[in-house]
């Protein structure tokens, strides 16, 4: 299925690290070795680069709708292979594989959207105020695209960046998560086996500081699209930046559902569960905070507590969720619990890595529900990326929305309540970008745009036709006639 080094793709081809390096990556699911993995420098970076330099110019004289049915050629080959994409996702994530067939659905769709967005690349055309002369805008691209995604949901990852990517005439190069190496692997072999021309795809394996970061800084690339932490998106804005490179930042969240006293109760514990712990909560929209009235509170804790008792942890399908991605991040989410129980909060549920046999080789942490944690310490304030919530008291609507505000993060948020007048004012008032009514805090649609405030982005919005405005410069036009030339 994948083979024993996973290569980069540059220019067409598959090639090793030029230094010959490489790097290990295990099984989440059990620890046992996967594969390994070229890992990358600068000047692997430089020459995917050059690639895409050179290939761009004939790229982007392709007619925007004869380029989107190369990518909808694509998109097809795609769902063709699906089973044996979804198998590499649940073989480097750890989940279930009906879980990873249900990304790659997700991929596929975001693909033909953008595939269809060739014959939609709209400019407009408006009045002048000179006779004689009209005025209209263009879109045209910007060059090379530098893609840097996560591992928490692969391949859907790797579809949100480059197909926007390509579909405005760019040329990218993709800097894979260490994390999920096959499955950016196979994309690269599939727009080779659909005719994509060398070098307009280009993806690159490594670490971040290692092939990431040479990537950001690059002078020839002119975007950088980035899905990941805070603290990376800031290194990331501030390199770039100083070369004016555009940057479009989707980061962390640390995202609140609210439970009014009015809500269905059993809906809201479903929602509260597939939010928190769904992808072993492994999600930047992921409900970490739940805020729930005090009327209400006892009993939807119980209730809540007697469904994380009956949840299934493994690979399978007869599992709600997997492992988390790798040991150092399973060590860093016991760190946070163990610091926060230190300071006075009440670890109701989980707490603690799952270490019987059927568990123990593989990066399973418990399903964790923490109560008693301070609205601005650690716990409450910093993106864990795992299967943990916290549970938190309001007395009535303006408490909890002002608690679902006191974050650095402004990612998503959701509420459950019967009332459409609180529904209403809390999608106004809530500090995230995007409003979520009676579901959970994730969920959002190809075709719309995403994004967050705050700390958890830098305005932009992918996907949805938003993305287009980030992989695209507009152009005015005028163009002026001579009326005794008529």
């Amino acid at each position: 299925m994948l083979p024993e080094l996973i290569p980069n793709w540059i220019d067409g081809r598959e090639v090793p690290a030029l230094d010959g390096g490489r790097f290990t990556k295990l099984r989440p699911a059990d620890g046992r070795l996967l594969c390994e993995v070229a890992r990358s420098r600068a000047a692997d970076v430089a020459a995917a680069v050059a690639a895409a330099r050179v290939a761009q110019p004939a790229w982007a004289s392709i007619p925007p709708v004869q380029r989107g049915l190369l990518l909808h050629r694509m998109v097809v080959r795609m769902e063709q292979r699906r089973e044996e994409i979804a198998q590499i996702v649940a073989a480097e994530t750890g989940k279930a594989p009906k879980e990873a067939l249900g990304e790659v659905g997700g991929a596929i769709q975001c693909g033909l959207f953008y595939a269809s967005e060739g014959q939609r690349l709209y400019g407009r055309t408006t009045t002048s105020g000179m006779p004689n002369k009209y005025a209209m805008t263009v879109r045209m691209p910007i060059g090379v695209a530098g893609l840097i995604i996560a591992a928490n949901t692969p391949i859907a990852n790797v579809a949100w960046k480059i197909f926007p990517a390509l579909i405005c005439g760019n040329a990218a190069v993709l800097k894979n998560a260490e994390d999920t190496p096959g499955t950016a692997w196979i994309v690269g072999q599939i727009a080779q086996e659909c005719g994509l021309p060398a070098g307009v795809l280009n993806i690159i394996q490594g670490y971040g500081e290692e092939a990431g970061a040479p990537l950001v800084a690059h002078p020839d690339v002119g975007v950088i699209s980035f899905t990941g932490s805070t603290e990376v998106g800031r290194i990331i804005q501030r390199v770039a930046g100083e070369r004016f490179c555009r940057v479009s930042l989707e980061l962390g969240g640390k995202n609140a559902l609210v439970v009014c006293d009015d809500a269905d109760l059993e809906h809201a514990a479903k929602w509260v569960l597939l939010s928190a712990f769904s992808n072993a909560g492994q999600r930047c929209a992921a409900a970490s905070r739940v805020i729930v009235f005090d009327a209400v509170y006892e009993p939807f804790r119980a209730l809540l507590l007697e469904k994380i008792a009956c949840l299934r942890v493994g690979p399978g399908d007869e599992h709600d969720f997997g492992p988390v991605i790798n040991a150092s991040q399973l060590q860093a989410m016991l760190a946070a619990v163990e610091a926060a129980r230190a300071e006075g909060a009440t670890v109701l549920a989980g707490g603690r890595r799952l270490d019987d046999p059927e568990h123990r080789d593989g990066f399973y942490m418990a399903p964790t529900l923490i109560e008693g944690v301070d609205p601005d310490a650690e716990l409450s304030r910093c993106e864990l990326f795992g299967p943990i919530t916290t549970l938190y008291r309001a007395p009535d609507f303006a408490a909890a929305l002002a608690l679902a505000n006191r974050s650095p993060y402004g990612l998503t948020a959701a509420i459950h309540t019967r009332s459409i007048h609180r529904a209403v004012r809390f999608c106004e008032q809530v500090q995230a970008g995007v409003a979520v009514v009676n579901a959970g805090t994730y969920g959002s649609e190809p075709h719309m745009p995403f994004g967050g405030v705050r700390q958890s982005g830098n305005g932009t919005r992918e996907p949805g036709t938003e993305a287009l405005d980030v992989y695209s410069e507009l152009k005015d036009v005028y163009i002026n006639i001579d009326p005794a030339q008529l």
